[in-house]
């Protein structure tokens, strides 16, 4: 998240996902180690960043995304050229993902043990699923904002972490828009001071 409150930036489109200047809010996560291993990229760094990522990806059995984050074209899908997601043929999930859509489309099976399934039933039914395929492990929220927004207001996030990055959008998707003046059960449990980064977490 920006300083002024922006989780993406104006514009998102398929040449530019994370709208204009939206590719700032993850600077500090490109150079890390870890990052760069579940990329298959060599090298990297290990810092106080490091610790958070790794808490962030343990455990995670399922997870749930906004249709603006798998991405590809507003609407409905394209049949003679769908979009697959912006991660190839191996994205870096390896569990079942369930795409929020209004759209109905048939799942897609990708390599590494990646599916998405695409949810027209909202929410709930989104999660419902999710649980489902998580077993005993998490359910992960990806995002955007969209998404995030309506889990939050609905009460159903346990735990969220926000990134906040020393950089302004001036425009974009904001986290917060619509979902009241409180945060919905979840308070502040951590705050750890990273490169670039200033990692806050919270839980129910």
């Amino acid at each position: 998240m920006s300083l002024d409150g922006f989780v993406a930036g104006p514009s998102q489109s398929v040449d530019n996902p994370l709208g204009i200047g939206g590719m700032r809010l993850h600077q500090w996560v490109f150079p890390l180690k870890v990052w760069r291993e579940m990329h298959g990229l060599p090298g990297g760094e290990v810092n106080e960043s490091t610790e958070v990522v790794e808490q962030s990806l343990a455990n995670i059995g399922a997870t749930v995304m906004g249709r603006n984050m798998f991405g590809g074209h507003p609407g409905p899908w394209n049949a003679d050229d769908p979009w697959n997601g912006w991660w190839g043929r191996n994205p870096p999930f390896h569990h079942p993902v369930f795409v929020l859509t209004h759209h109905a489309r048939e799942s897609l099976e990708l390599e590494g043990g990646t599916t998405f399934a695409f949810v027209t039933d909202g929410i709930e039914a989104a999660l419902e699923l999710a649980r489902r395929a998580a077993g005993v492990q998490d359910v992960a929220l990806a995002g955007g904002a969209k998404a995030a927004q309506q889990y939050l207001a609905a009460g159903l996030v346990d735990e969220m972490e926000i990134t906040l990055v020393p950089t302004l959008l001036g425009s974009g998707e904001r986290l917060f828009d619509g979902v009241g003046d409180d945060l919905h059960g979840l308070e502040p449990v951590r705050t750890v001071v990273a490169p670039n980064a200033l990692h806050l977490e919270f839980a129910r």
